[in-house]
């Protein structure tokens, strides 16, 4: 309990530093969570009740402790998480590489889904800003532009960005979305969306059965958001990589599609490799963004946590590298 406490203060020392106008009780007990959440592993509530280190016996007063942080209204996930991602922004804009960024969905539980929006980072990604929403099916234009347009602020300016999506996601409209701000992308395409060049019209899933790999400034559905496309379809694959970019297609530039996979091993930190988000009871989209950001914050100081060893306590291959 008391490492537990020690942790939650490093936290808070970190949230005050970032967040300095946030109410102390909200900080204190936002890092109190974190550092539990860390500790247990696990986002059941009864599982954080029993590790929670407050000066009550009775478990079911902490549960009701943990429920009353996540239903408190002033908590906005959006306004706490935005400095952490800033700062990561920032700090990966440094690279003379753009910003990939994420946008993926994943089942909550039966009745959520989340829509998120994360940053590569190495191999892995990192969340950004969220959505959770009611539904059983892929979360729809309108909240996928709230989104986007949340993060727009965090950006360090000038920076370069290329978005990838799941072909949930490759739209007419979010291409133009992203070719509105400039952002480089790479959306993947179903195969049943119509397209038109200066020749013919096709479907998307006509491109790789004649073995058409590339193509440039074609009119993507009956919006007409004309595009680049390029097309991988590799054996060892059932289907092919329909990929909407801005740049040049070509082989290599359909390949950088690959980058998205980052966002699975995250997805497995927030879920049954990592927290479980599936076993909490929680009904409330609200409420379970609060959690989701009690996770956030967690994979933050992790990772945190690891770089700082990483560079001040180097193993022999770290320090060769």
């Amino acid at each position: 309990m008391d490492g537990i406490r020690i942790v939650a203060d490093g936290i808070a020392a970190e949230m005050q530093r970032l967040l300095p106008k946030q109410r102390k009780t909200q900080r204190n007990n936002l890092a109190l969570l974190v550092a539990t959440m860390l500790d247990v592993r696990s986002a059941n509530l009864m599982d954080l009740a029993a590790g929670l280190p407050r000066d009550v016996d009775r478990i079911d007063m902490r549960y009701q402790w943990i429920s009353r942080v996540l239903m408190n209204p002033l908590i906005d996930p959006d306004a706490v998480i935005a400095p952490f991602a800033r700062e990561i922004l920032s700090r990966l804009a440094v690279a003379d590489q753009p910003l990939i960024l994420i946008m993926d969905q994943s089942k909550l539980n039966d009745r959520h889904q989340v829509l998120m929006l994360a940053v590569r980072s190495g191999d892995r990604a990192l969340p950004l800003l969220w959505r959770v929403e009611a539904t059983e099916g892929a979360i729809g234009f309108a909240i996928q532009k709230a989104l986007l347009d949340a993060v727009v602020p965090l950006l360090p300016e000038g920076a370069e960005v290329c978005l990838m999506a799941d072909r949930f996601y490759g739209t007419a409209d979010l291409i133009t979305w992203c070719q509105d701000r400039q952002w480089d992308y790479r959306l993947r395409l179903k195969g049943n969306l119509v397209l038109r060049d200066a020749e013919e019209r096709m479907t998307t899933g006509q491109l790789a059965k004649d073995q058409i790999f590339t193509l440039e400034d074609v009119e993507l559905t009956t919006k007409k958001a004309t595009t680049n496309i390029g097309v991988i379809h590799d054996p060892d694959h059932a289907e092919p990589w329909i990929i909407a970019m801005s740049a040049k297609p070509g082989y290599l530039k359909t390949l950088d599609y690959s980058a998205r996979w980052a966002i699975e091993p995250m997805f497995s930190d927030f879920k049954s490799r990592g927290f479980g988000v599936e076993d909490t009871q929680i009904q409330h989209p609200d409420r379970l963004s609060r959690l989701l950001l009690i996770m956030a914050l967690a994979i933050y100081t992790a990772v945190s946590t690891g770089q700082w060893d990483a560079e001040t306590n180097p193993t022999p291959a770290e320090k060769k590298t």
